[in-house]
């Protein structure tokens, strides 16, 4: 793997790319099982679906990172926001800017679909999102259905 982000490429992901995909996600996930079969089909609807966005970073011949998010209509907040689902970054490329360039990214993506801001939720990542630029506003909740 390169050096720095510099020798990543960030593009938007294809079905090609579902095995790496799913390999990544798996290590993200922490609270879920990601099964192969649902992975698929939510690959799916992920790369049909016109407000959603998902992204790849690319290291030569390996994806090393994705991020995952969407644009919604809210009343709150005057217009569209856009959401980040996923941020996964590989272990070995950790700490080489790849994070910065996929936000950037889908900043600029959430920007030409009208978004007036862009809100996600962390566990394990405030650090980074703080020097990203992101400023903690609400407690994220769940419910399993």
């Amino acid at each position: 793997m390169g050096a720095d982000a510099s020798a990543v490429e960030v593009r938007l992901a294809g079905r090609a790319d579902a095995p790496a995909l799913l390999t990544l996600a798996q290590a993200f996930a922490t609270s879920f099982t990601v099964d192969p079969e649902r992975f698929d089909r939510s690959l799916d609807d992920v790369l049909i679906h016109h407000d959603s966005l998902l992204l790849v970073a690319v290291d030569g011949a390996a994806t090393v990172g994705y991020l995952a998010a969407s644009v919604h209509p809210t009343l709150y907040a005057n217009g569209r926001v856009a959401w980040i689902e996923e941020l996964m970054v590989a272990e070995p490329a950790r700490r080489r800017g790849v994070a910065r360039a996929l936000v950037a990214a889908a900043e600029q993506w959430a920007l030409a679909n009208q978004a007036r801001m862009v809100s996600l939720a962390t566990r394990r990542a405030s650090a980074f999102w703080t020097a990203a630029g992101y400023e903690e506003s609400a407690v994220y909740l769940r419910k399993l259905l």
